[in-house]
């Protein structure tokens, strides 16, 4: 079954009204509302402005490349964050604001974006006050390295699905 969030810091937002993208490849002149699907949720378990490199298996992926890129052969998802950030990510709390499926539609099937052009009210709220214990009890392999720059590009050209957020916030 599929389920849809919003994360933030912000712990209470009643209503989500649809707010005009910024990214060049959406127009510009449709509100919408964003969500993520459950199985990239982990990708946002970090503060806001945290720069981040995720990454997860997909049916391409390689052998090789899941030997290459994680550490346990159980884990199929990673979150790489810089050593600058664990103290923030530790005493970061984060609500999930959760929504009835019905009015959205799919917008990047490998980043697991879903929008809505209609206002949304959450039907539930979760707390997360343990970034780390959360990313572990969904089976995320975590990596904590001084720069994400190297593991950027190493992931970029292998054949796992990635994403890359808040760079311009990198060391």
């Amino acid at each position: 079954m599929l389920r849809l969030f919003h994360v933030s810091e912000e712990a209470n937002i009643e209503v989500f009204e649809p707010r005009l993208p910024s990214r060049k490849d959406l127009d510009r002149t449709v509100g919408l509302v964003w969500a993520i699907d459950e199985a990239r949720l982990p990708n946002f378990l970090t503060p806001r402005d945290c720069p981040r490199v995720t990454y997860h298996v997909n049916p391409n992926t390689t052998e090789a490349d899941k030997k290459r890129f994680f550490t346990c052969a159980a884990a199929s998802h990673a979150v790489v964050i810089e050593s600058g950030w664990f103290e923030r990510m530790r005493n970061t709390v984060l609500y999930l604001y959760e929504f009835d499926t019905a009015d959205f539609e799919l917008q990047d099937e490998v980043a697991g974006y879903y929008v809505a052009k209609t206002t949304q009210v959450p039907k539930a709220k979760y707390r997360v006050d343990d970034l780390f214990a959360e990313l572990i009890k969904r089976n995320v392999e975590i990596r904590i390295t001084d720069t994400l720059w190297e593991i950027a590009e190493e992931v970029k050209a292998s054949t796992l699905n990635w994403s890359l957020c808040r760079m311009g916030n990198a060391k």
